[in-house]
Parts: structure tokens; sequence; C-alpha cells
């Protein structure tokens, strides 16, 4: 390689590393936008609502509104950002809802043989509970990955495909993606005691949570999930239908499992989970690794 085309390169990963940052810059405007917002909004709700939660749910809100002038600007069809026609999108829901369903269920069958989950004896259960958690378990998993996908697999990873190679947009979609569920705080502040200020303290902490080590096991296993997730994306055209039905059946399980089992803390295997949710942790980075490696595996020989 001459120097020429050394600078070229070097160029070429600035300018990656730079574009990389620009979903960062619409991340923080829309947090900032919704510390704004949520500060009015709760001026009425005499605590009905915590503080910290109104402007979560009005960062999701201003990110998904913000799909629509990102692909305007650049200027990405419906197609490129991954959906496919009406019924075909229907039929890789379906599809990847059966994907989710084989590639997570195995987890919790390991979890509960080893008795990391145990049953749940405070419940009585009945076929009506079962039913009506099944479908509001379901519900709240739909609604999830409609808003998740779209962002993370349809937007962010198309638009990064523009200026990163493959890999290095998928990786640094799954960043975004595992980051994002960490940027949280637990303080509640009574609306008496908030001012036009109080969110971003909320957001100072909520980024300081981002360095707390205890994370990192869950980071993984999120940041695994972002990978599969853009690896079925991007290996099959317009199918972010495969990844929606996907996502919602892995949240589908989680949630189910939470209703159903407890996590035993006194298991000799409790580092194969994380605090998080009981369930992604050590276990589900390996297993979905697995499944990475032997994809492309069966690509090459195939």
């Amino acid at each position: 390689m001459n120097s020429r085309q050394s600078i070229g390169t070097q160029k070429a990963l600035v300018w990656g590393f730079l574009y990389s940052l620009v979903p960062l810059l619409v991340l923080l405007a829309a947090i900032f936008l919704a510390c704004i917002v949520s500060y009015f909004i709760i001026q009425g709700t005499c605590d009905q609502f915590p503080f910290r939660k109104v402007i979560s749910k009005f960062t999701q809100l201003f990110l998904v509104l913000s799909i629509f002038p990102a692909m305007a600007y650049l200027k990405i069809s419906r197609e490129e950002l991954g959906f496919a026609s009406r019924q075909a999108f229907l039929n890789q829901l379906i599809q990847g809802f059966g994907l989710g369903f084989i590639t997570l269920m195995p987890v919790f069958i390991v979890l509960t043989v080893l008795k990391v989950n145990v049953i749940d004896e405070t419940h009585t259960w009945t076929i009506g509970w079962l039913v009506r958690n099944m479908a509001i378990s379901l519900l709240l998993a739909l609604i999830i990955s409609l808003i998740e996908e779209p962002i993370f697999r349809g937007i962010l990873l198309t638009g990064l495909g523009r200026k990163l190679p493959v890999m290095g947009a998928i990786l640094v979609s799954s960043i975004y993606y595992a980051g994002l569920h960490f940027l949280s705080t637990k303080t509640n502040i009574p609306v008496q005691d908030t001012n036009l200020f109080t969110g971003f303290k909320l957001l100072g902490e909520a980024f300081a949570n981002l360095f707390n080590p205890n994370i990192l096991p869950a980071f993984l296993a999120l940041l695994m999930v972002g990978i599969f997730l853009g690896v079925l994306r991007t290996q099959i055209k317009a199918s972010l239908g495969l990844c929606i039905g996907c996502h919602t059946s892995w949240v589908w399980q989680i949630k189910m499992s939470k209703n159903l089992f407890n996590t035993n803390t006194g298991s000799e295997y409790l580092y194969l989970v994380s605090s998080y949710d009981g369930v992604i942790g050590p276990l589900v980075t390996g297993w979905l690794l697995l499944a990475i490696a032997g994809y492309f595996f069966y690509q090459r020989i195939k």
C-alpha cells in the first residue's frame, strides 16, 4: 500500500468514526427535547407518573419520529429500511417469531435444568390467568419490537451502512442498542421539587450508569442480541419483519419466564444470568455467538 492509499484509508476511518457519532447526537437531541417536554407534562400529574419514566417514554417517541426526517434526508426507501410488502411482512413476523422461539427456548431449558430458574409457587395458576398473561405479554413484546427494530435494525443500521462496512454498521448499531438499555436512573423526584433543569440532572445520572461495571454481563448479552438481529437483517433483503418477529418472541418468552419462574439466587450457576432480568447474561452471549458462528460456517461450506 502506497502513502496515498494509506492516507485515503486513514481518512475513511476518521470519517467512518465521525459518522458513527451522528446517532449519538440524534439521541442527545431526543433526550434534550424529552427533558423539556416532560417537565411541562408532569406539572399536572401530581406524581401519577415518575418524572424519569415520562422522560424515557418521550425519548422513545422522539426517536421513532426521527425516523421519518432521517429517511427523507438520507433518501432511504421503505424497502431499504427493511419493510417487505404487507403479506411478506406478515409472513416474516410469523417466521421470525418461530426463529426467536427456537433460539431462546434452549436457554430457558438449560436454566431450568440447572435450577437457576425455579417455579414460582406463590401463584395460584389457572387457565384464565395463564392465557391473560400470555396475551398481555405478547402485546407488550410486539409494541417494544415495533419501536426498537425500525430504529436500530431499520434507520440506524441502514444509515450507518452507507458509510461503514456491513459488520462495522452492525457492531456500531448493536453498541447503541445495548447501551440504550442502561441509559437510565432509578431516582424519583417529586413533581413539586422539579424545575426546568431537573431532567438534565437525571440525564447525567443515566449516562453515569453506562460506566457501572455491574452492567457488563447484561450489556454483552444485549450486544450479541443486536449483532444476531443485525446479521439477520443484512443477510436477507427487506427482512425487518423477521427481526421484529424474532425480537417479539424473545421479549415474550422473557416476560412469561418472569411470570412463571423466580431466579434462584442460591444456585451455583447464577453467573449464567445477570441481574438485569434474570435471563440475559453469559449463557445468552455464548449461545447466540455459537448460533452466528454456525450460520456463517454453514454459509461457507454449502
